[in-house]
């Protein structure tokens, strides 16, 4: 590495001399040079009574010389950096089949980085985003307005056990998340304005509704990605009004390189991955 650093100092660095680049003296530069020189079979430099100056073996030399030694000197910087620590929240309603893939990415890109991933409902996580608590959260964008990256859509179906019987002239019975939810608020909306009555058996978080859809309790407003393999779309056979098509959106700020490098595997796990949805 020093045989090849030294003697092209003066022309990668134009503000300083090579010796004074170096701290060492041109007799010792020009002895690397010759040593340079000889190990190539090329004249890197020539010289007259009135300048010095790169023959034309030199310059096709200094060009490949150049990003050498540029990347001996990022991995230099590689290892001697602090450990670097990701802070991702994910809301929980999200979660699903594509986390190992995008962790797996993560770690490709980076396998000295520490990944913190914080699983809660979205405005715990918006809160934390934007007091710097966390460098990254995926949520859907019914939580939130604000522009943010779009990873993927997140289309909608009405979700129950092929066995399940919704008893005749009765509401139809449903499975719902916890209050304050905009899925289920929507849900109730179109069912209203399609004069179809309808009564929650069963409240709770998404894998709850996983559950008890599997269970065959209830029927619900799903999103096709998480639904269990186990069940499908009745929406078409209760004649259920269609459901509005979200998006799955990331929240980030833009970083150093590195950083950007994790934000590009998280959006790849997203768009790359393919998950068969139950049939209806």
């Amino acid at each position: 590495m020093a045989s090849i650093a030294a003697p092209l100092t003066p022309w990668r660095n134009r503000a300083a001399t090579g010796t004074e680049a170096l701290g060492t003296t041109q007799g010792a530069v020009s002895v690397k040079l010759k040593r340079l020189e000889d190990r190539l079979g090329q004249r890197l430099i020539e010289r007259t009574p009135r300048q010095v100056r790169l023959s034309a073996q030199g310059a096709i030399f200094l060009a490949a010389a150049r990003d050498f030694l540029a990347a001996h000197e990022r991995a230099l910087a590689e290892l001697t950096a602090p450990p670097r620590r990701f802070r991702l929240g994910i809301a929980a309603h999200v979660m699903g089949p594509e986390v190992p893939a995008l962790l797996a990415r993560m770690n490709a890109v980076d396998p000295a980085l520490t990944v913190e991933v914080q699983i809660d409902n979205a405005r715990p996580l918006l809160d934390g985003f934007e007091a710097g608590r966390l460098d990254a959260a995926i949520i859907r964008s019914d939580d939130d307005r604000r522009a943010g990256e779009i990873l993927g859509p997140e289309p909608f179906g009405w979700f129950a056990a092929p066995g399940f019987a919704q008893p005749a002239g009765e509401p139809l019975r449903l499975a719902a998340s916890l209050p304050c939810c905009a899925v289920r608020d929507v849900a109730a909306r179109l069912l209203d304005r399609a004069g179809i009555a309808w009564t929650e058996v069963f409240l709770g978080g998404t894998a709850a509704i996983a559950a008890a859809l599997s269970a065959g309790l209830a029927v619900a407003a799903f999103p096709r990605r998480l639904a269990p393999a186990d069940v499908v779309d009745v929406g078409p056979a209760l004649g259920l009004p269609p459901l509005p098509m979200l998006s799955i959106v990331l929240h980030a700020t833009h970083y150093d390189p590195k950083t950007r490098e994790t934000l590009r595997a998280i959006t790849a796990a997203f768009r790359g991955a393919r998950h068969g949805f139950p049939k209806g």
